[in-house]
C-alpha cells in the first residue's frame, strides 16, 4: 500500500509539473511523454490519452522482462499521469521560460525518482533504462538523459531551437534530480567488528539478499576476540542495515565506504 501511495504521489507530481511549468512554454520532458506532449499541442488529441497510447507497446516488453508487480506499478502510474494530465488543467505559473524548465524539470525529476523508490516506473524510457541498470550500475538519470537527446532534435524541428534548448535544460535538471532521489545504483561496502558474530550474521543473512564474508580479528589494545564481517549492500538497504546492527549489538565498530564497483556475483534488483 506504502508503493502504491507513492507511485500515485510521483505521478500526479509529474503531471503537474507539465500542466504548470513545461506545455504553456511548449517545453517538453523526456521520452515518450515528451513525444505525447508535441502530439498534443500540434493536434486536438489530449496529451494524457496520447501518453497511455504510446506506453503500451513498451509496457508490454516489460512484463516479459521486468515482472509482473514492476509492470502493475508502471501500468499504475501511467494511469495516474495520464488522468492527471487530463484533470490539471494548463496553467502558466511563470512567465519565464527558463524558470518552468529548471521548476519543471526538477518537479518532473522528483516524481520519476519517487516512483523508481517504489519499484516501479513511469513508463515510456524509463522502462529501457530500468533493463539497462539491470545489466549495470549505470545511473538512471544519466541514461534517461542519454536517450532523451532525440527529443531534442524533435523539438527543434517542430517548435523552435529556444524550445529545443530549453527542453535540453529540463531533461538535465530531470536527470539530476533522479539520481539525487533514486540512489540504488550506488553501492556501499561495510565492515562490521563485533563480539557477537553469530547473532549478527543470523540477523544481516534472514533480512537481506547479501552475501556476507566472516574473518577473524583481535582487538590490539584489549586483545579480545572479535569477528570482522564484509559486505556490499545497496545506498537503499543502508537504513535497515544500520537498524540490525544497532539492535544486535550497539557496541559495534562499522566502517561504511562507497563502493565504486562490483565485479562478480551482484544482486541488482
Amino acid at each position: 500500500m506504502r508503493n502504491i501511495i507513492t507511485i500515485i504521489i510521483g505521478s500526479v507530481l509529474i503531471g503537474f509539473a507539465f500542466n504548470f511549468f513545461l506545455i504553456p512554454h511548449k517545453i517538453l520532458s523526456g521520452g515518450l511523454s515528451g513525444i505525447a506532449i508535441i502530439l498534443g499541442i500540434v493536434t486536438p488529441l489530449n496529451t494524457g490519452l496520447l501518453n497511455f497510447l504510446l506506453n503500451l507497446p513498451l509496457l508490454i516488453i516489460g512484463l516479459l522482462k521486468l515482472g509482473k508487480r514492476f509492470i502493475g506499478y508502471t501500468i499504475l502510474s501511467v494511469v495516474v499521469m495520464s488522468v492527471s494530465l487530463y484533470v490539471i488543467p494548463v496553467y502558466d505559473m511563470s512567465d519565464e521560460p527558463i524558470l518552468g524548465s529548471l521548476f519543471g524539470g526538477v518537479l518532473a525529476g522528483v516524481g520519476v525518482g519517487i516512483i523508481f523508490r517504489a519499484s516501479g516506473s513511469s513508463g515510456g524510457f524509463d522502462i529501457i533504462a530500468m533493463l539497462l541498470a539491470k545489466k549495470r550500475d549505470f545511473p538512471l538519470g544519466a541514461i534517461i538523459s542519454c536517450m532523451n537527446a532525440v527529443v531534442v532534435l524533435i523539438s527543434g524541428f517542430v517548435f523552435s531551437w529556444d524550445a529545443a534548448l530549453l527542453t535540453l535544460v529540463s531533461i538535465y535538471a530531470s536527470g539530476k534530480a533522479i539520481d539525487m532521489v533514486h540512489t540504488n545504483h550506488i553501492k556501499l561496502t561495510l565492515m562490521i567488528i563485533t563480539s557477537k558474530g553469530d547473532d549478527m550474521k543470523k540477523q544481516l543473512l534472514s533480512t537481506l539478499y547479501r552475501g556476507i564474508t566472516i574473518m577473524d580479528g583481535e582487538g590490539a589494545y584489549t586483545g579480545e576476540n572479535r569477528k570482522v564481517l564484509i559486505t556490499v549492500i545497496t545506498r537503499y538497504q543502508l537504513s535497515d542495515v544500520k537498524n540490525i546492527i544497532h539492535e544486535v549489538d550497539p557496541r559495534a565498530f562499522v566502517n561504511i565506504t562507497e563502493t565504486k564497483e562490483v565485479i562478480g556475483m551482484f544482486d541488482r534488483g
